[in-house]
């Protein structure tokens, strides 16, 4: 009798991930097509037990990580729920980057190879599940992108630290600094995947490769695979606590709250206007300026430096500066 016993996949009743296991092989699958794939807390938590699960499972010996259709494998974070939650309320960015670290390392010390089966889209957040596996498959429609200087964030859960190794400085910086798309061509060219097939042949070769690592031994694929993990697990060590205090941090200025809201709103954020606020003396940290007016009738303090009135009792701030 096992202390690590495996379980049905059925008997998780996941919602937001499609968990299989058959012939040596698990899948797991995000299924919020209708989102294009991107993940929310629960997401998370659910690819987490998925992953503990295959991770325990004698019998799985490959684990793949696709998404559902054939739009997106995964656009990242939901950016509706950062945008209505976590600008309002940043402390709890902090509690979600803890499972989404918690996610990230169940994924990557499952010792077990894992590939990407590689449907769709892949953007932001989406992109550093892809580089956390081993080995990735990309149908020939496939484009990957990253997405954090755009939205004002930093792609600093996976992408700063793997991209340098996986590509090269120049084409990481290239990548991270611009937000463009590289096509799956480019990116088989440039180490982001290992192989490019039309959609039609996509199941087909991710069970020839997953035919391929099934047929070697598995402790010394495990230990394989820890070696070969120590460069990205360095990175990851090293900076991961640091960006999930920063970023937390970061969602309360007004850079992720342009940024996000944008998104949102479907237009193009105003990445000048950020800069000219700068430019002129105004504020390009706080939505309405820094917390330095006081009301001379009520004494509220802490008022943003763009308020003419006092937003509790009206009255006439008397220093009110620009916005």
């Amino acid at each position: 009798m096992t202390n690590f016993p495996a379980k049905d996949p059925e008997s998780f009743g996941f919602e937001e991930i499609i968990y299989t296991k058959r012939d040596w092989v698990a899948t797991v699958t995000i299924n919020r097509p209708d989102k294009y794939n991107a993940y929310t807390y629960h997401t998370l938590q659910e690819m987490t037990l998925a992953f503990r699960d295959a991770a325990w499972d004698d019998q799985i010996a490959v684990v793949v990580l696709t998404g559902a259709g054939d739009k997106a494998f995964c656009t990242g974070g939901d950016v509706k729920e950062y945008a209505e939650e976590y600008t309002e309320r940043p402390r709890d960015y902090w509690k979600w980057m803890g499972l989404f670290v918690e996610c990230h390392d169940m994924l990557r010390n499952i010792g077990k190879p894992t590939i990407a089966r590689l449907n769709g889209m892949v953007v932001g957040g989406g992109n550093e599940f892809n580089m956390a596996c081993d080995l990735a498959i990309a149908a020939d429609h496939v484009r990957i992108r990253q997405v954090g200087t755009e939205v004002g964030s930093v792609a600093a859960g996976g992408a700063t630290q793997w991209l340098p190794i996986m590509v090269g400085d120049r084409r990481a910086r290239e990548i991270l600094w611009l937000c463009e798309w590289v096509d799956a061509n480019k990116a088989l060219d440039w180490g982001l995947v290992n192989q490019v097939v039309p959609y039609a042949e996509l199941d087909a070769a991710v069970a020839t490769l997953a035919g391929k690592l099934i047929d070697k031994f598995p402790e010394s694929m495990r230990y394989t695979k820890q070696q070969a993990n120590f460069w990205k697990d360095f990175a990851w060590a090293q900076t991961i606590g640091h960006a999930r205090e920063w970023l937390s941090l970061h969602y309360a200025s007004l850079e992720p709250y342009e940024g996000m809201r944008a998104f949102v709103q479907k237009r193009r954020p105003g990445h000048l206007d950020v800069r000219q606020r700068a430019a002129s003396g105004g504020s390009s940290e706080f939505v309405w300026g820094p917390y330095n007016q006081s009301c001379p009738e009520c004494g509220a303090d802490g008022i943003p430096a763009g308020f003419t009135y006092c937003g509790r009792c009206g009255a006439r701030l008397e220093t009110a500066g620009d916005r």
